[in-house]
């Protein structure tokens, strides 16, 4: 699909609107016209001597009426043509919204957040500039040119008009080489726009890193190279517009002038009247406009047709994680999980993150998953959670394919602790209920007190309406857990993940979210992802992970009595926690 056809079907929808604009937009330039025949005629009647203050009352309240119905015309033409630019804009940004959605984790592990925030505001503001006020400089520089030449050849003169398309003719065709000059040049500007905003949203949000690092001075040097690489694409679009637009007004002023001076020595001549000189004129006044809309046409649609295509990369991207036609509604599952040989390579590995994965959870057990980094943990939820694409057959709900559960139905029947415990810039109310429908206090309440973050919060002066930083960096890490568990259970789910969620709570603090958990979850599914073995001895089955493979599978007696990894790294973390305790009572006793 061309660019042209992408926006034409949103166009479409408005195309009565664009009628009625147009249309309106074509009877304000047709009465347009008459205006300087009617200066014209008031010119020389006065010379003549042939009209009277009746004549010219008449003339000029029917100037007044012209006038009056060419503001209200210019009144609807603007409201039916950029309201239905405005109307695309919402439209195109509403999809892309609801597209990027829809989009998997990978897409946006591959594009960064500046580029698609440009893309959201500048390139849509320029496709609305193409859409809207392109089109009216456009309908002007055609049809209402070819108004005004045709009432100046009949009522002016002909060899005066055609000496006048002489500096029009050169304008056009300068103007459609200019635009195709302009179009990569436009690309490349917005590309470096998109470059420096990602830049700028990415020290903001690492400001903490930078400052830990002390690396302020250089980020700004990066800063300085990226603004000086924006800077010098707009200069490349501005350089070529200081060459043209002064070029233009030259032209047509030589244009004018020329005119000028050959209409004056006609009328003088007596070979045209003063008045339809004076029309003359107001002509040329009027001729200048579409001459000026034509570059500027030329000029918005260069930045639209780039920036469409900007936007038609996002839509032309597939949901990698969608709905398979022969989905069956599953609105409940009880919990059973079974991986059949799971499988896994991401996007661009070579090696599997996961391999041959055999294990079945039954309903309402705890399945406790731990490893060293980088070997499939949270891989592993992130299938689960459909968010990456497991072969079908490989992983089983209740039995069923998860390629075969509507992955809405699917994830309301998953509730989720993620590693980075995100948080929005929102009230800690709003975020314990997210995941839920409506904001029941008391509910909100028991869940922040199984997630021992409730005396936390009523320590803040606003209580559970305080309202959190971004990502919730008003908080600390153990507070971000907390939060993060209790929104979690409040959506009571049959099955809980928790991936490495108590990493920042003290262990008293663990063992009682823990116990919490133990009578809240009680049969239902819960997974416990950690390093920490504390905090997941007491799962009914322990799923040890080591090179992508499940090396051990069993609970927490099985596996010391194996004395295999499991029992390597408790031995090695409770050698760890003993050297600790006594460095701890050494500087006590300092």
């Amino acid at each position: 699909m061309s660019a042209f056809q992408f926006i034409l079907q949103y166009i479409r929808q408005h195309r009565f609107r664009y009628i009625a604009g147009i249309l309106t937009l074509f009877f304000v330039d047709f009465f347009n016209i008459y205006i300087p025949q009617l200066t014209g005629s008031i010119t020389d009647g006065l010379t003549a001597n042939s009209i009277g203050m009746p004549q010219i009352r008449f003339y000029l309240l029917l100037i007044f009426l012209l006038g009056l119905f060419l503001a209200i015309g210019r009144f609807l033409w603007r409201f039916f043509l950029f309201g239905a630019s405005r109307t695309i804009e919402r439209q195109l940004r509403d999809d892309m919204f609801a597209h990027l959605e829809k989009m998997g984790v990978e897409y946006y592990n591959e594009h960064k957040t500046g580029d698609l925030m440009t893309r959201f505001t500048s390139d849509l503001n320029m496709i609305r500039m193409a859409i809207g006020p392109a089109v009216i400089s456009v309908f002007d520089a055609s049809v209402m040119t070819a108004m005004v030449v045709a009432q100046m050849i009949f009522y002016v003169n002909l060899k005066l008009t055609l000496l006048t398309l002489i500096p029009m003719l050169t304008i056009c065709v300068g103007e459609i080489y200019y635009g195709m000059i302009m179009k990569p040049k436009y690309r490349a500007r917005q590309e470096a726009v998109s470059k420096l905003t990602d830049y700028v949203q990415e020290s903001f949000s690492g400001v903490r890193v930078i400052k830990a690092f002390v690396q302020e001075r250089a980020q700004m040097y990066g800063f300085l190279r990226a603004n000086r690489r924006t800077m010098e694409k707009n200069l490349d679009v501005v350089r070529m517009q200081a060459i043209v637009m002064p070029l233009l007004d030259v032209i047509i002023g030589l244009g004018s002038l020329i005119t000028l001076i050959y209409g004056g020595w006609l009328a003088i001549t007596g070979q045209i009247t003063l008045g339809r000189f004076v029309a003359f004129n107001q002509y040329i006044n009027m001729l200048v406009w579409p001459m000026l809309a034509c570059g500027d046409a030329i000029n918005m649609f260069s930045q639209g047709s780039a920036s469409i295509r900007r936007i038609q990369e996002i839509f032309e991207e597939e949901p990698e994680i969608r709905d398979a036609a022969d989905v069956i509604p599953t609105p409940h599952l009880t919990g059973e999980i079974a991986f059949s040989h799971l499988t896994f390579t991401h996007r661009g590995h070579i090696q599997p993150t996961l391999e041959d994965i055999c294990l079945k959870v039954p309903a309402g057990a705890t399945l406790a998953v731990i490893g060293r980094t980088g070997n499939g943990k949270s891989t592993l939820v992130n299938l689960l959670l459909h968010l990456y694409q497991a072969e079908p057959g490989m992983i089983l709900l209740d039995g069923r394919d998860i390629n075969a559960i509507p992955l809405k139905d699917l994830r309301e029947n998953i509730a989720y602790v993620p590693q980075d415990n995100f948080l929005f810039s929102d009230t800690l109310r709003a975020n314990i209920a997210f995941g839920t429908h409506g904001q029941d206090m008391d509910a909100i309440v028991r869940a922040a007190k199984a997630a021992c973050i409730h005396d936390n919060i009523l320590a803040f002066p606003d209580g559970y309406d305080t309202v959190v930083g971004e990502r919730g960096v008003t908080l600390s890490g153990g507070q971000k857990q907390r939060s993060s568990i209790a929104r979690a259970l409040m959506k009571d789910a049959p099955i809980l993940i928790l991936d490495d969620a108590l990493s920042a709570v003290d262990t008293d603090t663990e063992e009682q979210i823990l116990g919490n958990l133990r009578k809240l979850r009680s049969g239902k599914t819960t997974i416990l992802i950690a390093h920490r073995i504390s905090t997941i001895q007491h799962a009914d089955i322990i799923l040890v992970l080591e090179g992508a493979r499940a090396a051990e599978i069993g609970n927490h007696e099985t596996l010391m009595a194996a004395g295999g990894i499991y029992k390597s790294m408790f031995e090695k973390q409770q050698l760890e926690a003993a050297i600790g305790e006594q460095r701890a009572a050494l500087a006590a006793g300092d």
